[in-house]
């Protein structure tokens, strides 16, 4: 049942870009708070976000099942490391539980957020064209959603089929076919296994190793899923997981090299490494990574050392120079034909990357950012009045989607406080986002973050996208700041006019 907010008359109307786990579960909590004119965009052609996109051979979540769901929305999974076709059905069920799915545009792809000074409320622009106007916008496009290809000489000269891992191509039948991929994080290592099983060759180009944990990933059986499809057990169940990952992250010393939690995870994947390659002294050497656990992304993994070991699987620990017509060449020269060329490797780590959000006298945000990612609670940049972003600067690490509940509920929780107060405004005071910040990185000093070869860290090598902590302190924080720290702007707002659609009509639901 949803709750109507009772000073809401009539509800504002709110945009939520993305329809991924941040996406859905926002417009969940904002819904069951009584906001009912509340629009979902994205570009792909239904729910899921990461899970819609990433249909890779083998793709598999790194973290439990009972964990990456909703904590209002248990399911009773059937492995405790789902699969991608899981995932995406479990998050379809979710707009449908919470009458949803009319609530959404698909096909949309969103590429500018731009705020009107004198009606106070945004345009929402695709392709150049207004297609909705909302007085609150929710950027929920990920971090990790924009596909980042290298620019190798002579890629467009490759006569097989060559794609970005999240672009995946069904039609390719690998059978009997030489695989080369590209990449050695945590897509590449869920890849390669599974090609395995199917091509005649997979080779994969590794610049530099990971730290390797095992998953222990296996399917329920049927005693545990009639046990778990109790909510209560699940409640249970998740609790004691939270409390286990967050005493071990408490004041970032999982990620603090030398710290007693840093070293016992280190020595976890490095005997785990030496248990599985111990006789190939050649391939132990080989993907034994030089830097401390968690200078870059742990790869959780039950099966990708074993699939090094087979015939059909040749591990080159380099680089990829150029491209030719049937295959690519290492950094050192060496030429390696290939028959399907698959690039893994990774996602533009920059926030916003896929929309221009400009606020309050034509600021963009990127200009604002100068290369310097920040936002207070992740969540909200000075000078972009009613506009929140889920997921954002340093939020990456803890319990993912336990952190987008609690950004979920802190910004319904300032979007009610506007409602309330019959204003028109509401942004984070630029000092205090100033004072967050410095205390953010702060914490961050000392971490293994620092390593210079990762995703974490903006253009002048300051961690950007890590949360030093356990996800109870971000929960803490995210219930104490909601107060001084913002500043509620009063006035009289547009209430949201009929504007197109994405395909062109009139409809006036869509912005009333």
């Amino acid at each position: 049942m949803f709750r109507k907010a009772p000073s809401t008359e009539p509800d504002p109307v709110i945009a939520v870009i993305g329809a991924g786990f941040a996406g859905i579960g926002a417009a969940v909590r904002l819904r069951r708070a009584g906001f009912h004119r509340v629009t979902l965009l994205d570009r792909a052609d239904g729910p899921g976000g990461t899970w819609w996109h990433n249909t890779y051979e083998g793709a598999e979540v790194d973290t439990p099942s009972i964990l990456y769901s909703y904590s209002w929305m248990p399911w009773n999974w059937s492995r405790t490391h789902v699969r991608q076709a899981e995932l995406q059905a479990y998050l379809s069920a979710v707009l449908d539980a919470f009458d949803l799915r009319e609530r959404c545009r698909f096909g949309v792809e969103v590429d500018r957020v731009e705020w009107d000074d004198d009606a106070r409320e945004y345009s929402i622009r695709s392709g150049g064209r207004e297609i909705l106007r909302a007085r609150y916008v929710v950027s929920a496009v990920g971090l990790l959603s924009d596909p980042k290809l290298p620019d190798l000489p002579g890629m467009d000269s490759f006569e097989g089929p060559l794609f970005h891992s999240s672009q995946w191509d069904p039609t390719v039948d690998f059978t009997g076919k030489r695989v080369a991929v590209v990449g050695s994080g945590s897509t590449a290592t869920q890849l390669v296994p599974a090609l395995a099983d199917k091509a005649k060759q997979v080779t994969m180009f590794s610049r530099e190793p990971n730290w390797i944990v095992p998953k222990r990933a296996r399917a329920y059986t049927e005693r545990e899923r009639r046990a778990l499809d109790s909510r209560h057990a699940q409640r249970l169940v998740r609790a004691m997981m939270i409390y286990q990952r967050d005493r071990a992250q408490f004041g970032g010393a999982l990620w603090r090299p030398g710290s007693r939690q840093n070293q016992a995870a280190e020595a976890v994947a490095r005997a785990y490494l030496e248990r599985s390659l111990s006789d190939r002294p050649e391939l132990l050497a080989a993907v034994t990574p030089r830097h401390p656990y968690g200078g870059k992304r742990p790869v959780i993994s039950d099966d990708f050392y074993d699939a090094l070991r087979a015939d059909n699987v040749r591990l080159v620990p380099h680089g990829v120079r150029e491209v030719t017509e049937n295959g690519v060449v290492d950094a050192t020269g060496d030429t390696h034909e290939c028959d399907v060329l698959i690039m893994s490797t990774g996602f533009k780590a920059d926030f916003l990357s896929t929309v221009n959000v400009v606020g309050r006298g034509g600021r963009e945000i990127h200009d604002y950012w100068n290369g310097d990612e920040r936002a207070f609670l992740g969540t909200m940049v000075p000078h972009f009045p009613n506009f929140f972003i889920m997921y954002g600067p340093n939020t990456n690490g803890g319990t993912i989607v336990t952190n987008l509940e609690l950004q979920a509920s802190f910004l319904t929780s300032a979007i009610s406080r506007v409602e309330r107060a019959k204003a028109a405004e509401i942004e984070v005071r630029e000092w205090a986002a100033e004072l967050y910040d410095k205390l953010i990185q702060r914490m961050l000093q000392g971490t293994a973050f620092q390593y210079e070869h990762n995703y974490y860290r903006s253009g002048s090598g300051r961690v950007a996208t890590q949360w030093p902590d356990g996800v109870l302190l971000y929960a803490a924080l995210t219930k104490l700041l909601r107060g001084p720290l913002l500043r509620v702007v009063s006035g009289t707002p547009r209430v949201g006019e009929t504007a197109p659609t994405a395909d062109g009509r009139e409809r006036e639901e869509i912005s009333a």
